[in-house]
């Protein structure tokens, strides 16, 4: 099985280069791989990542590469960081060195649009009887890139189908200031992480338009319900959604200055188009993306998502966000807590 004091993390993003350097700091040994050759050099000459994580030093401990082979070939539990886009073809690079010890975690968040499946499930797709599905999970929870690699106190859930698959990856990742709880509802975890991008996305039109704490309060709440109907609807477990990949993600998306998707939805409800704001962002806003896997898995499965909807709308309709904000507060009267038949 998988040494868990050794961590090879794909994906030299904001989050991945934030856990490099959390966990080395802990005594890992770790390897990063960068998909861009230029950038593993600048890393290695610096100790800095300029471009994702520019104010957090990257300690020499820390080995960089961008050969995938020699990143994969290291022994010891594999971290997929890439965005959840990338998440297929990295696997299918690294289905040749793939075995029946290693352990995958995915720390990306998204639902691919072609098939619809999380990132877990896309791994289990590639690597098939390379790697047993047993041995992948997940880790998520409310953890921007920026506070973790400054060392500010951070909780997150580790998810696998097999609570002592789970808790080696709870061992893996665990330091002093990431610390880290375990969870067996693998898909309620992705469902709940994913789907609070596009909550993001509507909390930043929200401020964007100049709306107040009220009306992001409303999201939240009502979103958190969303993402429980569809997540019940794909066989999570209710109470995920009350914990940390759930509220806690939730929370800290909707609200932080760190969110690339609150300030991407802020600069829609200021009047910038999808286009013009893509064009100016250097890191990946993933609930774009999730937005189109929403809503065409809500609909799928005959679940209501107004709020999803509505964003939706904004970002790929045209529909001015007034009218979608006009459209939600008119909306046929509703219980707080109804369920759709099919769930009760």
């Amino acid at each position: 099985m998988s040494d868990p004091s050794r961590i090879t993390i794909f994906g030299a993003g904001s989050w991945g280069t934030a856990l490099a350097v959390t966990l080395a700091r802990a005594g890992r040994r770790v390897t990063l791989w960068a998909r861009r050759p230029e950038a593993t050099e600048k890393i290695r000459d610096t100790h800095y990542n300029p471009t994702y994580l520019p104010e957090v030093e990257i300690p020499e401990a820390v080995a960089v590469t961008s050969d995938l082979a020699e990143a994969a070939q290291v022994e010891g539990l594999w971290t997929v960081a890439t965005p959840s886009h990338a998440v297929r073809a990295v696997a299918e690079r690294l289905r040749p060195f793939a075995d029946a010890e290693r352990l995958v975690v995915s720390v990306a968040k998204g639902i691919e649009n072609d098939t619809l499946m999380t990132t877990t499930q896309v791994l289990v797709d590639v690597f098939g009887d390379s790697v047993p599905e047993r041995n992948i999970g997940a880790l998520y929870g409310p953890s921007h890139a920026e506070e973790v690699g400054a060392r500010r106190p951070t909780t997150v859930v580790a998810a696998a189908d097999d609570e002592a698959i789970a808790e080696r990856m709870q061992e893996a990742f665990m330091t002093d200031r990431l610390r880290v709880y375990v969870n067996t509802d693998v898909r309620g975890v992705e469902i709940a992480g994913s789907v609070k991008n596009v909550l993001a996305i509507a909390a930043g039109i929200s401020d964007g338009l100049g709306y107040g704490d009220n009306t992001k309060a409303a999201i939240v709440t009502r979103g958190v319900a969303e993402i429980k109907r569809l997540g019940m609807a794909m066989g999570a477990r209710a109470q995920t959604f009350a914990g940390l990949a759930g509220i806690g993600d939730v929370v800290v998306t909707c609200m932080s200055r760190h969110s690339r998707n609150r300030h991407l939805g802020e600069q829609i409800g200021r009047g910038k188009t999808l286009g013009e704001i893509e064009e100016e962002m250097t890191m990946v806003a993933e609930g774009v993306r999730t937005t189109r896997s929403v809503q065409a898995l809500a609909r799928r499965r005959g679940i209501e998502m107004p709020i999803t909807e509505a964003v939706h709308a904004v970002l790929f309709e045209g529909k001015a966000p007034t009218a979608a904000v006009d459209e939600l507060m008119t909306r046929s009267a509703k219980r707080e807590n109804w369920l759709p038949d099919s769930l009760l």
